[in-house]
């Protein structure tokens, strides 16, 4: 059974851009829709930041990678998506349209980028340590655990000088990586309620018809339904992904085949350290 796996903000641009007529169609939407030239990766309008950027690029790239692989007749029984990944799922499975799906990433992207206007906000990073440990650490330091990607594999959210801290703190205590990166908001934790209201606003100035193609969200595992979608798009950006929890549900439910639909690999490379917990 095929599984569709669409990955998160990317943290960088990771690859040339393909000579293809769909990856033509899908940058046309790109620049109409969400302002961003992606073959030059520049606004066509406005300013917003370089996160915002990264948060349609991934998006876009995850909607041409579903276009290839339908090209060369590869279609999911179950799809899932880290973070972020969301939305272009949503469109894959029929909720949206891709024009709508990349108009929705730049709202919610711009309206996310007011709360870096406020204060600095960083990720974490930080791989080796088990969760109990970075627990405590993220406690000590005021940040929030934002991802659990695998059993050594997390994602810290919060402001940067705490994030920095944490991370110091972390690789004193044996973690093999900690580094961190600049963000606009601090995504997938409790202080996302600050735009909670306007994002409301956005997500539910859309329509949604009912998936056509089973989504499994990333936070309890349940499958979405269209009138879940627009309470799951603020709840996923208030609360962690359980992406370790995700696999393990994809795979009990017949799962044998995945593909990271999307920019980079970092899906596979978490589903393989857990498939080896798991053996």
């Amino acid at each position: 059974m095929n599984c569709f796996m669409f990955p998160g903000q990317p943290l960088m641009v990771s690859q040339a851009f393909p000579d293809d007529p769909d990856f033509d169609a899908i940058s046309e939407l790109t620049r109409e829709r969400a302002f961003l030239d992606l073959s030059a990766l520049s606004w066509t309008k406005g300013t917003p930041t370089d996160s915002v950027k990264l948060q349609v690029y991934g998006v876009a790239m995850s909607l041409w990678h579903a276009r290839k692989l339908g090209r060369e007749k590869v279609r999911p029984a179950i799809v899932a998506g880290h973070s972020m990944g969301i939305y272009p799922a949503l469109a894959l499975c029929g909720c949206v349209s891709e024009e709508d799906i990349l108009e929705l990433t730049y709202r919610a992207g711009s309206c996310m980028a007011r709360m870096g206007e406020k204060r600095e906000y960083a990720l974490g990073c930080v791989t080796g340590l088990t969760l109990e440990p970075l627990m405590a650490i993220a406690e000590s330091n005021g940040v929030h655990l934002a991802n659990y990607n695998t059993s050594r594999h997390f994602l810290l959210s919060g402001e940067k000088g705490d994030i920095a801290n944490a991370a110091a703190e972390a690789l004193e205590n044996g973690a093999f990586t900690a580094n961190t990166f600049p963000c606009d908001a601090p995504l997938h934790t409790p202080l996302m309620e600050e735009v909670a209201t306007p994002l409301r606003e956005i997500f539910s100035g859309y329509r949604y018809a009912e998936p056509l193609i089973p989504i499994m969200n990333h936070i309890d595992q349940d499958v979405l339904s269209a009138s879940e979608i627009p309470d799951f798009l603020i709840r996923e950006l208030c609360e962690p992904v359980y992406w370790e929890q995700t696999y393990r549900a994809l795979h009990a439910a017949g799962a044998t085949r995945f593909f990271e639909v999307g920019a980079g690999d970092s899906l596979k490379k978490y589903n393989r350290w857990i498939q080896h917990e798991m053996a």
